[in-house]
């Protein structure tokens, strides 16, 4: 995945949303008619911001009979989060551990 790839994708208001709503599902993911209802955007408007969105190495689908469910690609953000962070703090760790609290799951590993 390219970073300015997924900064490009993640520039518009929709696709950005999409991806949290997504990242709030978790392991469940959402169908792309829940994503059209939860947001109030039409099936069709959807289908393009969710396809931006693959491209950009984002998000995954999987078919299940005639619908398609979507999931954020975890592994994905967090390549995208290690770039950004890569460099962090001019070698003093102890300056990113509030971004490292601010992402961590609540309750999880630490």
């Amino acid at each position: 995945m390219l970073a300015t790839t997924a900064f490009a994708a993640l520039s518009q208001e929709t696709r950005l949303e999409v991806l949290m709503l997504l990242i709030r599902s978790g392991r469940e993911g959402m169908l792309s008619g829940q994503l059209s209802e939860a947001l109030a955007v039409r099936q069709n408007t959807m289908s393009a911001n969710l396809t931006v969105l693959l491209n950009a190495g984002l998000v995954r689908k999987q078919r299940e009979g005639r619908a398609i469910r979507y999931f954020a690609d975890f592994d994905a953000l967090g390549r995208l989060l290690a770039f950004l962070m890569r460099d962090c703090c001019g070698g003093q760790p102890e300056m990113c551990q509030p971004v490292i609290d601010a992402i961590a799951c609540p309750g999880g590993p630490r």
